[in-house]
């Protein structure tokens, strides 16, 4: 379970996601590392963002065991790899909805909780829905475009969150996008 320059984005969250397991913390991948990993880096992120519910002090002595050093901001780097990890603070929700459900990525490292892609593309949605992120809009539509997706689930939380307008913008984005 070593971190080396040829470790991807992918191994590299199964291996701190299990490293973090193996000391009894739980941890769920979220961001644009889950949109790298559900288009096969056809969107590529440099950051892996787990949600936890431990305490920052035990994070730390967790990721420092796998040779990852706190920076002078927010993020944990590693001298072998380009990527570097954040915890940003529960819970885990997508805009005023809680999130208690994920998928599961395995490999002979361990494994590793993410959002589901429904999930992924409702988190990228509300970068769009709340601060205009365009390019987060064309990551969700990228995961729609090779996952399968629940869109009655996105269209009920976009009502919820009162962005049914932009809803429909991603929705024309994807028949179009489907169809070509």
């Amino acid at each position: 379970m070593a971190v080396t320059p040829k470790t991807s984005l992918k191994e590299l969250a199964i291996i701190v996601c299990s490293h973090l397991q193996t000391h009894g913390i739980e941890a769920v991948l979220t961001g644009g590392a889950v949109v790298s990993i559900y288009t096969e880096s056809n969107y590529q992120s440099f950051d892996l963002d787990f949600i936890s519910w431990a305490a920052n002090k035990v994070i730390k002595t967790v990721m420092e065991e796998l040779g990852f050093k706190k920076d002078t901001g927010r993020y944990y780097v590693h001298p072998d790899t380009d990527f570097y990890v954040e915890f940003p603070a529960p819970p885990l929700s997508i805009g005023q909805q809680p999130i208690d459900t994920w998928n599961t990525i395995e490999s002979n490292s361990g494994h590793c909780k993410l959002l589901t892609p429904t999930h992924c593309v409702m988190d990228r949605l509300a970068a769009f829905y709340h601060w205009n992120d365009y390019e987060s809009l064309e990551q969700a539509l990228q995961v729609a475009l090779c996952q399968d997706i629940d869109f009655a689930e996105i269209k009920s939380w976009s009502e919820k969150e009162d962005r049914l307008e932009k809803y429909r913008i991603f929705q024309n984005k994807y028949k179009k996008s489907a169809t070509q």
